[in-house]
């Protein structure tokens, strides 16, 4: 895999292209536990980077979602 300079676009994620053309990106911290129980995933994988940048704003939602409804707990 080689990473890509496309990285910049999402601070904090790590973009990839494997040796067969597909994009990955993975998140440099974990979500914490509450976003990994909501469904957000560290690592995502998608055909373009159109798609790719979707899953990733996807998963930022979710982990913002919960830490908006975990009391006393600000959003990362």
């Amino acid at each position: 895999m080689n990473t890509l300079p496309e990285s910049h676009v999402h601070p904090g994620w790590r973009i990839l292209r494997s040796d067969t053309g597909r994009l990955w990106a993975t998140r440099e911290r974990a979500f914490d536990r509450a976003a990994e129980m909501a469904g957000a995933f560290r690592t995502v994988d998608a055909d373009d980077l159109g798609r790719l940048r979707a899953r990733i704003e996807q998963q930022e939602r979710i982990a913002h979602a919960v830490g908006s409804r975990s009391v006393g707990t600000a959003p990362k």
